[in-house]
């Protein structure tokens, strides 16, 4: 794993030498595909927009001018192919409902099991019926625990909205499953 800095990355890439994107794909690939995964909720889907994410980071790096730091600069242009995808779908298939299989005697862990692996289903489609800035703002704070100013710079929004697109969100997600759970 190569000890240089994005920026000396980035410079050397700019220079010709394509072996200073290529550990910036090294380097990021992972996190790149996980963001795309939560927001498109598919293997492929989030494979890809990893594959379109690094295609345009190779298109435009030699216009980066750094007023950002390049992991923002990444993190957004994955979220904005990612949106992007979204969009096109026709099919709210984002999340699926697990089967659930019948409780037939199947003991304490086993029924503890089940009933989280509902719960998390439940949460899911909770996630995926979200606004698509809501989702966004959701995923970048709670799975990925960006501070919202970093997500503000990522989507391109004041501290203010995001701070109410995730106010909104957990609230949503709350009503959902405790209407779920009749809580």
């Amino acid at each position: 794993m190569s000890q240089q800095t994005d920026a000396e990355l980035i410079v050397e890439f700019k220079d010709g030498n394509v072996s200073g994107f290529n550990e910036l794909v090294r380097r990021y690939q992972k996190k790149v595909y996980w963001i795309a995964r939560r927001i498109v909720g598919s293997h492929e889907e989030a494979d890809d927009v990893t594959q379109d994410v690094f295609i345009k980071v190779y298109e435009k790096l030699k216009d980066f001018r750094g007023d950002s730091e390049f992991y923002t600069w990444l993190y957004r242009i994955t979220v904005n192919t990612s949106f992007s995808v979204v969009s096109k779908r026709k099919f709210k298939d984002l999340f699926q409902y697990h089967e659930v299989e019948d409780r037939v005697d199947i003991g304490e862990e086993a029924d503890k099991a089940l009933l989280q692996k509902e719960y998390q289903s439940l949460l899911d489609v909770a996630i995926a019926d979200l606004p698509t800035q809501q989702k966004a703002v959701f995923q970048l704070r709670y799975f990925d625990e960006l501070p919202y100013q970093e997500i503000a710079k990522i989507m391109n929004r004041s501290e203010g909205a995001v701070k109410a697109n995730y106010f909104f969100a957990l609230n949503k997600i709350k009503n959902s499953m405790q209407k779920e759970y009749q809580l």
